[in-house]
């Protein structure tokens, strides 16, 4: 990424202010990432983009300052990356949330969109969200754990061959924690 191309993140805490060339954008990555392999949400791909707007449609329709809340990341205000987090009002979990299909697209892998993503839900969450700490459960043998490591995330725990990807490929799913935020 040359210093002209500088990410910005942006959170949205409610539908409006999400245009419909954002929608568009959310689907894509989405589509684009799911059909590559990776691990955001769609197991079995190919996905189509009815299929992930669906999805995106259900994530838009449920953000709220409490919570949830998109986080997009834009280069030159094309959309790069996004992550959605979320939080329980319970008084026994409100204290902690979680991170959701997190994801970049793949021309921009390696640049360190993923880590600012992730780094801008960790001062949203501790910031304006009042979090203590973040959960995420990643599909293991991706790399992801590794990924998650690196930015300060520790694993608490797997749950050993929970997702069927195909015959023969049964995968952990990874949970992980990052605390104190």
């Amino acid at each position: 990424m040359t210093s002209n191309n500088v990410p910005m993140f942006t959170q949205f805490v409610s539908p409006e202010g999400i245009t419909e060339d954002l929608l568009q954008a959310l689907v894509q990555c989405w589509t684009e990432v799911s059909n590559a392999g990776g691990a955001a949400g769609f197991p079995f791909p190919p996905v189509d983009a009815v299929e992930v707007g669906a999805a995106v449609h259900r994530i838009v329709s449920g953000l709220s300052p409490k919570g949830s809340r998109l986080i997009v990341g834009t280069v030159d205000g094309g959309l790069v990356g996004w992550l959605n987090l979320r939080c329980d009002a319970h008084p026994l979990v409100a204290h902690w949330g979680t991170l959701h299909h997190v994801q970049t697209r793949l021309g921009v892998r390696g640049q360190g969109i993923g880590a600012g993503l992730v780094r801008r839900a960790r001062d949203v969450a501790r910031d304006e969200m009042g979090l203590e700490q973040l959960h995420l459960a990643a599909r293991g043998g991706a790399g992801l754990e590794e990924f998650y490591g690196r930015l300060g995330w520790r694993e608490i725990g797997r749950w050993p061959d929970a997702l069927r990807l195909a015959a023969g490929d049964d995968r952990d799913e990874v949970l992980m924690l990052l605390s104190p935020l």
